[in-house]
This record gives C-alpha cells, structure tokens and sequence, in this order.
C-alpha cells in the first residue's frame, strides 16, 4: 500500500469544474462509505472547499485511476476530462503536498488560516466514520503539527492580504484608538463581513450594517453586537459615523456628495474616515472634495495589499523549509516502520535457533557431559545456524557481480579488515 494525495484546484482547474467536483458535507460521508468499497483505497479522507476537492488515501500504486474513475462516476463527468485537470501525489510527495496545503501554501491566498481547520474537519469526518487507519493517521498529526510549527515560527499569517484588512489597517493609522470611533457599514456580504471581523478584532466596539435587505443586515449585526438598518436609513446614521466602508453590488453609487456634507455639518465638521471597496463605486467620488471626508478607493489600497503580499511571500520561504523538513521526517519514520515486519521476522528466527539449541545443550548437560565442553558447542553451533543462510547468499551474490549486496552486509555488521581497524 501506498500513500496517495488526489485532487483537482484552483491551479489546475476553472470555477466551473470545481463546482462539480465538490462535495456537500453530506455527500462527504456517503462518499467515505462508497470510495472505500468501490476502490482499492483503504484509508481515506476527503477535503472539499471552493478551491480544491482533494482525496488523501492509502492504496495500491495503481490506484489514482480508479479514484478518477469513482470521482466521474460520483459527480457524472467523464474520468478522462478529470484526469487532465488532476494531480496525483505519492509517498513523500503527498505528504510534501499535504503539509504545504495545511500551511497555506498551495491557497488562493497565500498563507490563508482558514485551510487547516478545513482540513482538520476532514480528518474528524474520516475518524468519526472509521474510514481512517494508523498510517493515514500519522500523516494527518504530522502535517497538523508541521502547519502549527509554520504559524509559530514565521511570519506568514501576520500580514493579512485582503481588501477588507487593508481598510481596517488604513484606519488604523487614522485613529489612535479604534475603540471610541463608530463604524457604518454598507452592505451585508462576505467582504463586509470580513471588514467587521478585523473592526472587531481591532478594537471596535460599536457598528452599524446597513442593508438593501433589514434581514441579512440584522444576521451580520447581531454576530458583533451591532445595529441593522435599510440603504434608506444611512443618511441619518452617517451623522455618529467616524469610519464609513462600503462594499455592495449595486451598479450605481448609494451614497452621494450631498448626504455626506449634510452628515459633516451635524457632526460639526468632525472627520470622517471612508473607504469604497465596491467596484462599481458606492460613493461619488466627489465625496473626495470635502475637506473633513477622507476617501479612499480600491486603488488606493492596492499598495497596502501588495506590501503584506511581499511580507509573505518571504516568510512562506522559511515555511517551506519547515514543510520540507516535516515531510523528510515523516518518510524518514514511515521507513523504519517498514523495517519493524523484517526485524520482527528476523527476531523470531533468531530466537528460535537459541531456543533449539540451548535444548540441545541442556540435554548434554543432563546426560553428563563436560559443561565446558557443551558450552564451547553451543557456541559453535549458534554461530553456525546464524550464519549459514547469509553466508550461502553472500557467496552467491559474490558470484553474480552483486557487490552491492556485499556492501550492505558491511554496512549492517560494520564489518572492516585489520588495515582499517588499526
């Protein structure tokens, strides 16, 4: 059996075939139960997310093909159109591959935390339906603990790369202390979710979501103890609003020049932080002009994102060496417990030998033999019958040119003549 890593992501294959490739969480166990009768896998765990859907198994050295074949067959797609978009990884180079994904090296995003708890969710699925065994298992607890290694030791998660931290930074250079300034929030979708997450994170205390629906801002608002409110409502609302971050869908600009200059003459002029993530645009651009709004675009984050992307970048070189050495420790291990069946064996006929002939010898002694006499024997004898199988192999090997053969029993016996010993 062999260890394999199967899959299909964001490097090899479009959205399209991606979709078609994942699995829901309930699909994941029904597929646990299939794969595993289905294919000579025995051990499986499957991870799926909107990037990749990946298959880590124990099988036979044969057995890719047949996993494509029970992905077509799973998700009705031709397993020759899924082989051109796949990747197949085997032994050192799955775990390599394994390791690398948990660490958020091989994400969308360089350096992404949100993979190893996928990952390990995956794992928790396979145990919790006995589709897991010993050697898959020490795979997956040496990539967690390889992927904690790469999150204490380098600075790979430090520097967020998204839009949404970006903004959140840039207020962070506004305001001394987030904790005392409000923030109005416009739009209720992943990316605001995600700002109000690092809002939250850094200190603020009091938020508002406004919504073109009250109910998806109400679901935002309450997770970070916030207020929900309709598009319709933002003009009153700007009035206490000190950090403004818009991201919508809307094709054209919800919030106008004139609101916000209404806005700043109630609150007296006081500054107002504003940043428009939309593409199209939720704010005019002649917003810009007011001399107490301060307004930024996605452009003018851009230089923030790319310099947390170089940050990165460096750190995910010491992260691969980490990832190389965890990998070449795993396999370094993997191998000496493929020694433990041979050692066994090996043992097991040793003591079998000593066991027949200290019989031996214990009959002679009953019999009145001279004790020395039976010992010099059972010495004899025992490194004869230990030595007897290697020797006539030895001479054989010898015979046939293989010198190799010859060099691992030096190797094994650090055998050296009286020249080198002296």
């Amino acid at each position: 059996m062999a260890l394999l890593a199967l899959g299909i992501n964001h490097k090899t294959a479009p959205v399209e075939i991606r979709e078609k490739v994942a699995f829901t969480p309930e699909q994941q166990v029904e597929a646990l139960s299939q794969v595993c009768v289905t294919t000579p896998a025995k051990e499986v765990v499957i991870l799926s997310t909107c990037n990749r859907t990946e298959i880590y198994c124990s099988t036979e050295l044969n057995g890719s093909r047949a996993l494509l074949e029970w992905l077509g067959q799973y998700h009705h797609l031709n397993p020759d159109d899924l082989q051109q978009c796949s990747y197949a990884y085997w032994n050192e180079e799955a775990a390599r591959h394994m390791m690398r994904v948990a660490s958020g090296l091989d994400s969308l995003v360089l350096g992404e935390p949100q993979i190893l708890g996928q990952l390990k969710s995956a794992y928790s699925l396979s145990q919790e339906h006995s589709a897991i065994g010993a050697e898959l298992s020490r795979l997956f607890q040496q990539t967690f603990s390889i992927a904690k290694k790469v999150r204490t030791d380098t600075a790979i998660g430090e520097n967020p790369v998204s839009v949404a931290y970006a903004a959140v930074s840039l207020a962070q250079h506004i305001f001394s202390d987030l904790a005392d300034s409000r923030a109005l929030l416009i739009g209720a979708g992943e990316t605001i979710e995600l700002v109000a997450r690092h809002l939250s994170q850094a200190g603020v205390k009091s938020m508002t979501v406004a919504n073109r629906t009250l109910d998806r801002a109400m679901k935002l608002a309450e997770e970070f103890n916030g207020e929900a409110i309709l598009l319709g409502d933002i003009p009153e609302a700007l009035i206490n609003a000190d950090i403004v971050i818009a991201s919508t869908a809307s094709p054209l600009p919800i919030l106008g020049k004139g609101a916000v200059e209404a806005a700043l003459k109630k609150r007296k002029h006081r500054p107002v932080f504003m940043v428009d993530i939309a593409v199209p645009r939720d704010i005019e651009p002649q917003v810009a002009e007011l001399d107490d709004a301060y307004l930024y675009t996605v452009d003018d984050l851009r230089e923030v994102v790319e310099e947390n992307q170089r940050n990165r970048e460096s750190a995910a070189q010491d992260a691969e060496q980490i990832v190389e050495l965890g990998a070449d420790q795993f396999i370094r291990q993997l191998r000496e417990l493929e020694a433990v069946d041979t050692l066994t064996m090996l043992r097991r006929q040793a003591e079998e030998t000593k066991k027949n002939e200290l019989e031996h010898a214990l009959r002679q002694l009953k019999n009145g033999k001279d004790a020395e006499q039976v010992m010099a024997q059972l010495a004899n004898r025992l490194t004869n019958k230990m030595l007897h199988q290697p020797t006539v192999q030895m001479r054989k090997a010898s015979a046939e040119g293989r010198q190799d053969l010859l060099g691992v029993v030096h190797e094994l016996y650090q055998l050296s003549n009286g020249s080198e010993s002296k």
